[in-house]
């Protein structure tokens, strides 16, 4: 029987679901001024990390940095919550380096909703969403499970995994969200309704086990970083050093690989039970010991879940293999004989939304108001989600404001990049950001996030006075260093040659500055402080800014080229009802694409599958003829 609908009340903005879309969204617009309510079925599992007791990583960390930049909340929350830090791809070059760190996933929780708890204009609400109502093709109010109406001008979906979430463990399955948590049932009947095509994805994660039951001893030990670097601009001349916890590399075995080829067909896998598909990126133990037949191991790494359980997460082994057969092949992992299973390992099914039907704003084409972010996307991770929910937080405040609604470039952040390429080409499998996926890489490093996007967020009114006056302290020292080491000279005499050849560095027959010494292969901004007596005190993470520009300067300077290049693209609007099966020369294919998507710009157009560079001269010369008829 269906329960009596009543009005709980008037909300500028509605955000269904606490994950880590649904708060970066939330708190988003509450501190653009909205009346936002958050919905989220029990309130134990805002921002819970599901899966894996981390943040960041390659690709991750920028988003994470992102986030934090236009005064998003992930990077303060994880710098209170973190266990180990670590900073990867340091051997390489600064456009890969990626902070990655443990969290502490109970106390990230705690942190996060007090957080949301304590926003003004922020109201939680414990409630399952079950349906939208529309009227004219706007979002007009959102309905939960007991009849409560919530009225609003604006709506954004952020599920997660919890929309017709259904567990696989071998044979078993049933429906349930992850963790234990209860799923989402009703609402993706409200999409189908509504006409949305919904599609079933997969993830996983892996078995936790019992700290105590491991042997460590033939495992290889993973400490962090002795200099912790926050992931928070804000903290960024604070001290987080603290007693930092151990993580532990291991490797399966030839007889773990040969109990799960003996019962592969006893996985939920290969059952045939998922329709979905998994993470290319992120493959169970299942899928590793087929598609690499060849090799007798995989890394496997053992990591805290808190500081306050023993429970150890099993990174590298996810697995829909039966609880039986799980005990069996853990064991079989080197130090884990004796192993204590606590929780099994399982895969998780889920509805998603076909990306393509949204707008580089997130909000739907057809539907005005609604806007969605996260795992409903098609994409996977936590950074991914909590990324596209700071952005779908801030489009649906400017919707409701009447303002136009924010779109970062390809060219100008890997948020940019992540949410292109959800909503340009789709995807079939949950989306992993990766360094590879951003063009222009070098450019969009993680260290300069604040440079790039946080005048953005203070003009949205995201960063606070305080943390503006950090920021321009930051940028201007900067600025100001690299002028004054372009401006100081250091002259061809016999003293200072003798210095560079004790250095390693070849002399100079001209007076050159101290700038382009630095640019030296063998020398760097410390060493050249002997050339220099007057250098100021400077903070490392300005030291470092310097360094790397100084460092990387005709490769920026060809990338600034190349970005500028794809700005013009950009700058070239598609009208959003324009009909491409009109337009003479396009391919069918590409008529079909281009009337799916609605691309916003020929830059846009140019990278949906299906359509070639044919295409878009056709396109061009379209454009053209519009113009100068419209002009004559």
């Amino acid at each position: 029987m269906d329960v009596k609908r009543y009005i709980q009340g008037e909300y500028d903005l509605v955000v269904v679901g606490a994950g880590h879309a649904g708060s970066e969204a939330a708190l988003a617009a509450a501190r653009m001024g909205l009346k936002t309510a958050l919905l989220c079925i029990n309130l134990d599992s805002i921002a819970a990390m599901s899966c894996n007791p981390n943040i960041g990583g390659t690709g991750k960390g920028h988003l994470v940095r992102e986030i934090d930049a236009l005064g998003g909340e992930m990077a303060k929350v994880i710098d209170k919550a973190f266990i180990q830090s670590r900073m990867l791809n340091t051997s390489k070059g600064p456009a890969v380096h990626s902070l990655r760190v443990q969290a502490d996933k109970r106390l990230y929780h705690d942190v996060m909703k007090r957080v949301l708890e304590n926003q003004e204009n922020l109201y939680l609400h414990e409630a399952e969403a079950t349906d939208l109502i529309i009227e004219d093709s706007k979002v007009k109010g959102v309905v939960s499970n007991t009849g409560a109406v919530y009225k609003t001008k604006a709506a954004v979906l952020c599920t997660g995994t919890y929309l017709r979430g259904r567990i696989y463990i071998g044979e078993l399955n049933y429906s349930s969200g992850p963790q234990g948590f209860r799923p989402a049932g009703k609402l993706s009947n409200s999409l189908e309704g509504l006409g949305f095509n919904l599609m079933r994805l997969k993830t996983g994660t892996p078995a936790r086990v019992l700290k105590s039951s491991l042997d460590y001893s033939n495992m290889e030990v993973q400490r962090g970083d002795e200099k912790v670097v926050p992931f928070s601009f804000e903290n960024i001349d604070k001290d987080l050093n603290k007693k930092q916890e151990v993580c532990y590399l291991t490797y399966t075995t030839k007889k773990c690989h040969d109990i799960i080829r003996e019962n592969i067909n006893r996985s939920a896998l290969y059952l045939g039970d998922i329709e979905g598909v998994g993470p290319r990126y992120c493959p169970s133990i299942e899928d590793k010991v087929v598609r690499f037949a060849d090799k007798d191991s995989h890394q496997v790494f053992i990591e805290p879940e808190g500081l306050t359980t023993d429970e150890m997460y099993v990174q590298g082994v996810s697995s829909s293999l039966p609880e039986e057969i799980q005990g069996e092949f853990y064991k079989e992992i080197i130090g884990l004989k004796n192993v204590k299973i606590l929780r099994p390992a399982y895969a998780i099914e889920y509805d998603a939304i076909d990306a393509t039907s949204l707008k580089r704003t997130l909000e739907h084409m057809e539907i005005e108001g609604l806007f969605f972010a996260g795992q409903i996307n098609g994409s996977s991770g936590y950074e991914e989600a909590a990324a596209q929910g700071i952005m779908a937080g801030i489009n649906a405040a400017l919707k409701v404001k009447g303002e136009e609604g924010l779109v970062l470039k390809r060219s100008e952040a890997y948020i940019g990049v992540l949410i292109d390429d959800l909503v340009t080409k789709g995807t079939k499998e949950p989306y992993r950001m990766m360094t590879s996926r951003a063009e222009y890489r070098l450019t969009l490093r993680q260290d300069n996030a604040d440079l790039r996007l946080t005048e953005i967020g203070r003009k949205i009114g995201l960063i606070s006075d305080e943390r503006y006056e950090k920021f321009l302290y930051r940028k201007n020292r900067i600025k100001e260093e690299l002028n004054r080491l372009s401006d100081i000279k250091v002259n061809p005499s016999e003293e200072n040659n003798k210095k560079l050849k004790s250095l390693g560095s070849s002399p100079i027959k001209n007076a050159i500055s101290i700038k382009e010494l630095i640019r030296r292969p063998e020398l760097n901004y410390k060493i050249s402080s002997i050339f220099d007596s007057k250098r100021p005190y400077l903070r490392d993470d300005i030291i470092e800014a310097v360094e790397i520009e100084i460092k990387y300067e005709g490769y920026i300077k060809k990338q600034q080229i190349q970005i500028n290049q794809f700005k013009k693209m950009e700058n070239r609007k598609l009208d959003l009802n324009m009909d491409y099966s009109k337009i003479e020369g396009l391919r069918l294919e590409a008529r079909e694409k281009l009337n799916n998507i609605k691309p916003e710009s020929l830059a846009q157009a140019s990278r949906i599958t299906g359509v070639s560079p044919a295409d878009i001269n056709v396109l061009l010369i379209y454009l053209e003829q519009q113009r100068r008829k419209n002009e004559s």
